[in-house]
Parts: structure tokens; C-alpha cells; sequence
């Protein structure tokens, strides 16, 4: 018969290897497919030890030997077992082989290994590289999951089951687990459950989302110091999603820039009840780039969605609802929002002498996605009051020059008959692409002036005497005629002449009464009117002429 024994020093250095760092398999020196020994563990089966070997010869006898794993060396072993049968393989030469194992403390042991094959070849001391955890396990049993399949009505889910105890010293007794904390995990959720003394545990949780796997597992616990705690095989989950539904009181808006437009609608959930309101979820407006606004239905699933224009495109989609909630799908609605472009628009007015008026100005746009229009024009209106009643004087075309943002294109026109006494702007028309703007009101206004009785106070005149005219200054506001403390030119044309010559100017009293002395040289004719120098507020008067002898 053949023989192989491990010699002390090698079976020492074997057994202060770390356990878990692959220990080559023992097998018989100088032979060809002796007994090779592959692992001995517990497999978490309390008080049982599982052999794996293999031999050409099928295995004949194996013992297994316990020492406690922080023992020193040459201390007893603490037991052993030879109480073998073959758990699994076709014949003796290979497989797994079982037995009980009865020792009389818990704890981890080394286990080495006898094996003997039916050729005699033997191994003796092969050290297994696991250890024996010779410890109570904990398992939990009877786990189960209600509703099984979640939906929008029963979201609730409660985990439970029972946690059993069993010593390896008597393993066919178990006992129930108390004072155990279970973990639980569902997708994103985490939750526990302590175990009362029955063994017995509950847990709930809502999902969050729609498929997941529902571990539960126990802890390490102080009542049970080193107890193996073995996995248990989640359980496949899923919710079931109710179908959606939404109004939304308009489906496109048109908006100029920067102003904030409204969506109005209701949303619903099918149930096994119906359809009902569906409170608290999102809608959305969003187009394929990113999400432009945002609300929430409230308790009976009304919302109100606030749509600013400078979020969406121009297509989008309003949505209820998120792809990934557990309880119910989402719903779309299409949605289409057009803008008009902020524009800016200047104005520069006035009003000559002669009643003229003369106007210049500039429109301008910001956004780069704007565009002007194939003829822009601009309107230019007058009102009494400058709040209503806005009447259109001419349209004014606006030539472009630049055609890009932020640059100025201007406009020009001169009225010869406008009104004298208005409030003027000028009004943008825009297009559907650029909104419109309107300048703020100027009030333009020059009123009519005349002279009533102009005469000279004595004719004929002395040569070189001093004489003065007579006659009253006035001007028009509204209907009625106002005294003028503003006096007009004196012109004179001598006899025989065809063209008047400035003097100078007349000054006129508090009751538009002309002030002002001239010399006598010569017979002629004298006239007054109000033709320069007016103020920006009076217009240009007909001349009135008186003819004075000088002798």
C-alpha cells in the first residue's frame, strides 16, 4: 500500500498561510493521480462540512480534523468527523461528500483532511482553504411582497417574513430570531425592519421605480455574535403604469419678447375606479433641446403653466408626467410658440417758423434670430391729447442699409401742412418676426400770429421827426385770439421800390400793444410782420403795410 504523510514543519507552514490565498491541493507524494483534495467548507449549512476531492480510485475513506483557527500550534484538535457519504458526482473518483460535524464551542476552525482511495494511496492533513465557520445561522424565511404588482392606487408596498436561527450543535431545531434588523432594498430604496420575538418582521416602502430587484437581508446582530448570515435571491418587481391624460386650453401662443404668456388645462389617471384627477404631477413644456417651463397639478389635477417667450422653440410639446414614474405613463400635447423680437424705435420732431415739420429716426433690433421684413415701415401719428385718438399723418419707409442686430436704420420725412398744436410719435409696424414699438409722445406745437389796426400814429411826417405805429399783436390758441408780448419785424419800402429792407424789431406791451419809435426820411410804405425770430412757439404772420407821406 501506498503512503504519504505531510511532515510537521510542512504542514505548519501550510496552516499559517492566510486561508483564503488560493492553498494548492494536497495529494500523494511520488504518485500519478492519488486523492487530491480541492476545498472542505459549510456551504451556510449549520453542523455539516463539505468535502471536495477527486482520485483515479474512488475515494475509500475521509476524515476531516477541527482545530480552532487562533489556536496555537500543537494544541488538540477540537474534533473530527469520518461520517462521509457522497452528496454529488457520477461515481467515487470525484464529487462532494457530506457530514455532520459536532463540536462543543461555536467558532472558525482550520480543517485539514485524511483521504484514502480504493488503490491505497492516501493524504494525510491536507489543509482545506476555507474555513469551517462553525456559527449559528441566520435565514430569513417566508419573504413575501404585498401587492406583489404596485399600481397608482396601492403604491404601498409591505416586505415580510420571518428570521430563523439555527445552532450547528443542533441544527434540526430552529428557532425563531428576535431582535434581528433586516435590511431591505427596492431599486433606490432603503429601508429596515427589526424582527420581534416571534422572528417575525415587516417593512414598507413606496417605489420609485418601475422595474427593480427587492432584496431583504439581516444584519450582524449582538444576540447572535458571528452568526453567518447567508444571501437570500432577491425578487423581481415591477409597477404597473395607469394611462394619462391632459387638456391644455391652447395648444400655441404668440408672444412678444419678454412678456409671459398662459396654458390652462386638467389632468387625469385611469384607475380601476375611473378616470380621476391627477393631482401633484409635473407638466412640461419642453422642446427637443431642453425644458422651457414647468408647473404642477394641484389636489384636482387643474394646473396653470406660465410659458415665457424666451423659453421654448418654436415647436414643442407640452408633457404630464415623467417617463420614469412607477405608477402611471406620461401624456404629450403638441405645442407651437411664436415670437415678435423686441425693436427699438427713436424719434427727433420739430416745427419751423413756417409750420413744417421735420422729423428723423431709427429702428433697431437686439436678437440674432430676428429678421426685418421685405419693406419696413414706420407710421407717423399725431393726437390732440397724446394719449388717444392717434390719427396717421404718412407712412415713412425705413431703407436698410445694415441688416443686422443691434444696428440702426434710419428714416427721414418733412410734413408741409401738419397740424401746429399735436402730439407726435412714431409707430414701428413691425411683421410676425419683430414686434412693434412706438415712440413716446412729443408735443410739437407753434401757434397762428397776425397785427390787427396797424397804422402809422401821424401822416404825413416831418422829415426827421420821430413818429410810431399803432396796432395790437396777437396770436391764436384753440379758437381764440391772445395778446402777444412778443412784437414783429418793421420793414420799409420806399417809393418807387420794389423790395422791403429790415428796420428792426417792434416790442409789443402786456395787451399786445406795439411799442417802438422810427425816424421820418422818406415817403414809403411801412410794414410789420411775423417772419423771423418768432420763438419755437409762433408761426410766421401775413405782412400789414401802411403808406406815410414825409414832407
Amino acid at each position: 500500500m501506498r503512503r504519504s504523510t505531510f511532515l510537521a514543519a510542512a504542514t505548519a507552514t501550510a496552516l499559517s498561510a492566510p486561508l483564503f490565498t488560493g492553498t494548492a491541493p494536497a495529494h500523494a507524494d511520488g504518485t500519478n493521480g492519488g486523492p487530491v483534495l480541492s476545498d472542505a467548507d459549510g456551504w451556510y449549512e449549520p453542523g455539516l462540512l463539505y468535502v471536495t476531492a477527486h482520485s483515479d480510485s474512488p475515494l475509500t475513506r475521509i476524515t476531516a480534523h477541527f482545530s480552532p483557527l487562533d489556536a496555537p500550534e500543537g494544541t488538540q484538535e477540537a474534533g473530527s468527523t469520518a461520517d462521509f457519504t457522497q452528496y454529488s458526482g457520477e461515481d467515487a473518483r470525484s464529487g462532494v461528500w457530506r457530514a455532520p460535524v459536532h463540536l462543543a464551542e461555536l467558532g472558525d476552525y482550520r480543517v485539514t483532511v485524511d483521504l484514502q482511495d480504493a488503490s491505497g494511496a492516501t493524504v494525510t492533513g491536507a489543509l482545506s482553504p476555507h474555513t469551517l465557520h462553525y456559527q449559528t445561522v441566520i435565514r430569513l424565511t417566508g419573504v413575501t411582497a404585498t401587492p406583489n404588482v404596485p399600481d397608482y392606487l396601492h403604491q404601498v408596498v409591505s416586505v415580510g417574513g420571518t428570521a430563523v436561527a439555527r445552532d450547528p450543535r443542533d441544527p434540526d431545531v430552529p428557532v425563531p430570531a428576535g431582535g434581528v434588523i433586516v435590511d431591505v432594498d427596492a431599486g433606490h430604496i432603503h429601508t429596515t425592519a427589526t424582527t420581534a420575538e416571534d422572528g417575525r418582521f415587516t417593512a414598507t416602502f413606496v417605489p420609485t421605480m418601475t422595474i427593480f430587484q427587492l432584496w431583504a437581508s439581516p444584519e450582524a446582530s449582538s444576540r447572535y455574535p458571528g452568526a453567518i448570515r447567508p444571501p437570500v435571491s432577491p425578487q423581481s418587481m415591477h409597477t404597473a403604469q395607469a394611462p394619462v391624460r391632459f387638456t391644455a386650453g391652447t395648444h400655441s401662443l404668440n408672444l412678444q419678447q419678454g412678456a409671459t404668456g398662459t396654458v390652462t388645462g386638467h389632468a387625469e389617471i385611469q384607475t380601476t375606479s375611473g378616470w380621476q384627477p391627477l393631482p401633484h404631477t409635473t407638466i412640461t413644456l419642453q422642446d427637443p433641446a431642453h425644458v422651457a417651463d414647468t408647473t404642477t397639478t394641484d389636489s384636482q389635477g387643474n394646473y396653470t403653466l406660465h410659458v415665457s417667450s424666451d423659453g421654448a422653440a418654436p415647436n414643442g410639446e407640452l408633457i404630464a408626467g415623467t417617463g420614469d414614474m412607477p405608477f402611471q405613463q406620461y401624456a404629450t400635447e403638441p405645442f407651437s410658440l411664436h415670437v415678435a423680437y423686441t425693436t427699438h424705435i427713436g424719434l427727433s420732431a420739430s416745427l419751423d417758423d413756417d409750420g413744417v415739420l421735420r422729423t428723423h429716426g431709427y429702428v433697431s433690433y437686439e436678437d440674432t434670430r430676428a429678421h426685418w421684413p421685405a419693406h419696413p415701415t414706420v407710421t407717423l401719428q399725431y393726437s390732440k391729447d397724446g394719449k388717444s385718438g392717434w390719427k396717421d399723418a404718412a407712412t415713412v419707409p425705413v431703407p436698410i442699409h445694415h441688416n443686422k442686430p443691434l444696428f440702426d436704420e434710419t428714416f427721414t420725412r418733412t410734413l408741409t401742412k401738419p397740424d401746429t398744436d399735436a402730439y407726435w410719435r412714431a409707430r414701428f409696424n413691425g411683421n410676425p418676426d419683430l414686434g412693434t414699438s412706438t415712440t413716446k409722445p412729443v408735443h410739437l406745437y407753434r401757434y397762428a400770429t397776425r397785427i390787427t389796426g396797424f397804422h402809422a400814429t401821424s401822416d404825413p411826417v416831418r422829415k426827421g421827426q420821430p413818429f410810431r405805429f399803432a396796432g395790437t399783436a396777437q396770436y391764436k390758441k384753440g379758437t381764440t385770439w391772445k395778446p402777444l408780448q412778443e412784437g414783429p419785424t418793421l420793414y420799409f419800402k420806399p417809393r418807387g421800390s420794389t423790395t422791403y429792407h429790415y428796420v428792426c424789431e417792434l416790442g409789443s406791451d402786456h395787451n399786445g400793444h406795439l411799442t417802438g419809435w422810427v425816424t421820418a426820411k422818406q415817403d414809403g410804405t411801412w410794414a410789420v410782420a411775423y417772419s423771423r425770430q418768432t420763438g419755437d412757439h409762433y408761426l410766421t404772420s401775413t405782412k400789414v403795410t401802411d403808406y406815410v407821406d414825409v414832407h
